[in-house]
């Protein structure tokens, strides 16, 4: 399915393929020969969603652009299933494994690999060529890969990384209550989107 929202709609190079059952949303491209397989879910909210020539996202994997991160998918990468690529960037020939997790402002190198589950956490650099291993935490610029055992380093790291404001747009301590209130507001814009192809 094709939905413009905010004005733009997806647009899909004619011998790239998207599933019946995939999702598109807004400023969404698909670039030659790549594949958007059933169930994924790529939704510009006011920042852009590019997907690389022969690039593959697997089912029920979520890509989202977001305001200030745009969410780019190089050429010949794979975004494994029920991935979590949240205004992230992964450059050419970069592999992220099935429940991995991106998020805004980071950034997985060419040939770079974040296997099953992964984690690469806000304003993250993963290097070219460089592993998150299964269940791991990358964080900071340059990366720090730690396994998730060790909390409280990741927590030092990624407390300097400003999680609310590059995710939400909030200082740290906001309340919840006023959080969501403008998270609610911000995709309420849904309402007037329009569906352009699909069933």
């Amino acid at each position: 399915m094709l939905v413009r929202h905010r004005g733009a709609a997806p647009t899909v190079d004619p011998s790239a393929w998207v599933a019946s059952t995939a999702v598109l949303v807004g400023d969404v491209q698909v670039a030659a020969g790549a594949r958007i397989l059933h169930g994924a879910v790529l939704t510009a909210e006011d920042g852009a969603v590019v997907v690389g020539r022969d690039s593959v996202i697997m089912e029920q994997a979520l890509v989202r652009g977001r305001s200030g991160h745009a969410a780019r998918v190089g050429a010949a990468v794979m975004v494994g299933p029920h991935a979590h690529v949240n205004g992230s960037v992964i450059e050419d020939e970069a592999f992220v494994a099935t429940g991995a997790a991106l998020f805004p402002g980071s950034r997985v190198g060419a040939g770079a690999e974040a296997r099953i589950h992964g984690v690469v956490h806000v304003n993250t650099v993963v290097p070219p060529g460089a592993v998150v291993p299964i269940g791991w935490v990358a964080v900071g610029d340059p990366a720090r890969i730690l396994p998730p055992d060790r909390h409280d380093e990741i927590w030092a790291l990624q407390r300097e990384l400003d999680f609310p404001g590059t995710v939400y747009g909030v200082e740290r301590g906001t309340p919840a209550r006023e959080t969501m209130r403008r998270q609610s507001e911000f995709y309420g814009s849904h309402r007037d989107d329009e569906q352009v192809y699909g069933g």
